[in-house]
This record gives structure tokens, sequence and C-alpha cells, in this order.
């Protein structure tokens, strides 16, 4: 899936963010009906306004520059101006990416569109999770069997061209609409990778990516029957087949779980505690939500914790990141689970996608989030409880040492 997520953790409800966000972008958007249609340059009176930031504190702000600059360059520009959506829309993009965030970003239509669909689990291009970190377009975590894994994308992979351009100040929005297209046509991309000497260069045919978001296996080890649980994402369907999955685990007497979260790069925070509510006590805290203001907002488990007595190892590896990092700590900070692989992504903050006017949407991180125990882990990611690296020689050879050492630790438990 090309787009964010890591964009990982949204927020399906809207809180009181709304109107801080809102209260911004009104005074961008009001420039479209000052616009002179059939004429050079913009007329808008007033001058200046009194936004309101999230502190409440009173700021005087004088918009006549913004108008001024459209007005030159609409007036001196060689070449066909763009039409006033187009500068609508770069307007908002660049108020919103003033504040900084790589996660905060404003959303077209079509690029809503496209976004939306992600979660569903249904779209046209590779099966790659891309997102930004700093300061680069990164390859979050590529999706099992699908054309980016098959042509050997790696998490971390950093993204240096699409298609003989270069992604300099692209936003992750824009490198998803380059990167995706009609299924069967292909899309080259120039990738730095770490260890590497020289850029690496692949071509990948584009095919359509439908993919379930729990998949799992139930097998015997020995004298005991596991059960393997690949979750890829925290998307629309995965309550649904989560609670399936739980179902057969208890109905089948599986002893030990393996919880497969590599390169499961996020989705929705609802989501996310309500599967750590399967192992969770009912009413312990999963998550806590450090707004800009107030005391942090606690999330609780809400459910039975039926799997609470199966034994349970989590896999996470560089490309787990966002509610991936929410499910894993959670259970680790309780010792429901042990962690092994490799140190998660750090994606550790909340987004929320708000809709706006013309079908376009803002997405704004409104909280950070920190684990039971009080970890902050935005940047510093999960340290898994047994570190097992993958090495080139274990791909050549199709050994998974990671899933090797979780199935050990619950046969030997």
């Amino acid at each position: 899936m090309e787009p964010t997520p890591i964009q990982p953790i949204y927020e399906k409800k809207p809180t009181n963010s709304r109107k801080i966000i809102l209260l911004v972008l009104v005074v961008i958007l009001s420039y479209k009906f000052g616009y002179a249609s059939g004429k050079k340059g913009y007329v808008f009176e007033p001058k200046s306004f009194k936004v309101i930031n999230q502190n409440h504190k009173t700021q005087e702000v004088d918009y006549q520059l913004l108008w001024d600059a459209l007005s030159v360059v609409d007036k001196n520009y060689i070449e066909k101006t763009p039409g006033q959506d187009k500068i609508l829309y770069g307007a908002i993009r660049g108020a919103v990416e003033s504040y900084g965030d790589p996660y905060t970003s404003f959303f077209e239509p079509q690029a809503l569109t496209a976004f939306k669909t992600d979660l569903a689990g249904s779209f046209d291009g590779i099966g790659a999770e891309i997102g930004k970190k700093d300061g680069n377009i990164v390859i979050v975590a590529p999706l099992d069997d699908m054309p980016a894994e098959k042509a050997g994308i790696k998490a971390k992979d950093i993204l240096l061209e699409v298609n003989g351009e270069a992604v300099t100040n692209w936003t992750v929005e824009q490198a998803v609409g380059k990167i995706r297209g009609v299924r069967g046509t292909k899309v080259k991309l120039k990738i730095y990778r770490e260890g590497k000497s020289a850029p690496l260069d692949f071509e990948i045919t584009r095919q359509k990516i439908e993919v379930k978001s729990v998949k799992m296996e139930i097998k015997q080890v020995g004298e005991k029957t596991l059960a393997v649980i690949k979750l890829s994402r925290f998307g629309d369907d995965t309550e649904e087949l989560m609670n399936k999955a739980v179902n057969e685990i208890l109905t089948k007497g599986v002893e030990g779980i393996v919880l497969d979260m590599r390169n499961n790069p996020g989705g929705y925070l609802d989501t996310a505690v309500s599967l750590a509510s399967h192992w969770i006590e009912q009413g312990k805290v999963v998550v806590s939500e450090a707004r800009s203001q107030g005391e942090p907002e606690q999330l609780f488990a809400n459910r039975d914790n039926r799997l609470a007595k199966v034994p349970t190892v989590v896999l996470i590896n560089g490309g787990s990141a966002s509610a991936s990092e929410i499910l894993a700590g959670a259970l680790q900070d309780y010792k429901i689970a042990k962690l092994v692989g490799e140190k998660s992504f750090g994606k550790g903050s909340v987004q929320q996608l708000i809709d706006i006017s013309g079908g376009s949407a803002v997405k704004v991180t409104v909280a950070k989030w920190i684990t039971p125990n009080g970890k902050n882990l935005n940047k510093d990611g999960l340290t898994p409880d047994l570190e097992v690296k993958i090495t080139e020689e274990d791909v050549k050879a199709e050994k998974d040492p990671q899933m090797e050492e979780a199935v050990k630790m619950i046969t030997n438990n």
C-alpha cells in the first residue's frame, strides 16, 4: 500500500482538534472567494485576521503577503497559469506542511479516495507502504507476496526517484500518486539502501493489491498446536477477521500463538485497542494519548481477554509502526508476550482524518502515545526482548530465524 501509513494511527471519531485545525485553515480557504475571475490579480479584504491557536492566545496575522505573491506570479508568469483549484490546494498544502510534521498533511479529493481505499485493502499498485522519516520518502513495509516484495524492495529503503523523477521535496501523497497506476503497467524506482555503495534500480509491474489484514495458520509443532497469525495492518476488516481467528484458536485447543506484525505499518487506533483487549484484562490501560493540553487520555481494554492464558510471542521489525507498536508495546509492558525480531520503526503519534469541503481532508497529528509503563515511542521504537536479525543469506536460503526463535520460545514454555 503506497500511502502512509505509517500513517498510520488514525482516529475514526472526530474530537475538539477539528476546531483547532479549521481555525487556521479558514483563512487560507477563503481566498478562493476573493479571486476576481477573468481578471489579473487577486482581490481580498480585510488584510489582517485574529487567529486563536490551541493555547487560546490571540495573534495578529497579515495575509496580504499571500495575496500580493499570488498577484505578482499571476501577472508575470510566462507559462499558462494553473487552475484555481490547483492554486488553492497548493496554498493549503503549504500551510499544513509549515507545521513541520511529516504525518500532518492535506489530501486533495483524488488522494483522499486513494487513502481510504488503502485501509479498505484493495487498490492497484506495487504493494508497499511508504512514509516519511528524517525528510526522506521511505519504504515502511513491503506487503507479503506482493510485487514490491517479490522485486526485492525492503523496509527502510529510501526512495530516490520514480520513473526518473527525483522525489526531493515530495509529499508521501505525491509519491503514492506517481507509484500507483493501471495494473499491468510498470513503474521504475531508484532506491538507496543502507550498506550499499550505489543506488539500486527496480522495475516493478503494478497489479491489483487486495490483502486481508489477518491471516492465520494452525500447525502442529512437536506435541503442541500453534497458531501463527499474520497481522498486516489495522484496517476496515481487521476486527471481524481477528474475532474469527480467536474463536478458531479457542475451539481447536491452540496452546501457543505467534503474532507476526513484521512490516505492519499501522492503521486505526481503536482497532489496535480492540485487538489488545483479546489479551489484556478489561479495564486496564492499553495506551495513553498525550495531547497539547491537559492530562493524557487513557484508552482501556474493552472486552473479555479470551487469549490471556495462551502463551504468545510477537514478531516485530523495522517495518512495524504505529498501531502495531501500540499493540506490541502493551503486551510487552504487561509481560503477556515476549517480543522477538528487530527494533520497531518508532512512530508514536496519532493522526485524525478530518473531512473538509470539496471532497478534501486534512490528516493532522493530534496526540502522541505512551505505553502502559510510560514509554514514549515516537522516535525510539520498541526494543525486542530477543533480538534476531535476518541476513541476506537467510533470505536467499528462504530461512526465517525470527519465526524459528518465536516457535522455539513457545514450544519450550
